[in-house]
């Protein structure tokens, strides 16, 4: 599965709002594709209010919205507009084959490879013998 984003963008016919509708997967690796687009919403109009709905998203983490709102609360082109809101679900929607990649790569770091990140039903192959040469 591809962990991009998909973005709706809905502006009001007044002008003052707009949504910014968040599908898909928001990680910590993609969430910079969001930024530009906060950003040249809440430069539509001045004091134009944002809202970043991420309740529709199939995958957040936690770690991503952190960078996204630090991201909003730094940017010097948009200094005296309203603050950006945001949307979250309930609870954080996981993924389980990032959480696998995740427990992987952690044990891999770490020098073991546990055994529920490690595929079902396939044996791992010993080395083939390198020539010399």
């Amino acid at each position: 599965m591809h962990h991009k984003p998909s973005v709706l963008v809905r502006v009001d016919l007044d002008g003052r709002h707009v949504r910014l509708v968040v599908t898909g997967c928001v990680t910590e690796l993609n969430h910079r594709a969001l930024c530009p687009l906060v950003r040249r919403a809440r430069t539509l109009v001045p004091g134009i209010a944002v809202v970043v709905d991420l309740a529709a998203a199939q995958h957040v983490e936690p770690a991503a919205v952190e960078l996204l709102r630090w991201a909003a609360d730094h940017e010097d082109h948009v200094r005296g507009t309203p603050a950006v809101e945001f949307l979250l679900p309930p609870e954080f929607p996981g993924h389980g084959t990032v959480t696998q990649l995740a427990a992987w790569a952690g044990a891999r770091r770490g020098g073991g490879t546990p055994e529920s990140a490690r595929r079902p039903g396939r044996p791992r192959a010993a080395p083939r013998p390198r020539l010399a040469g």
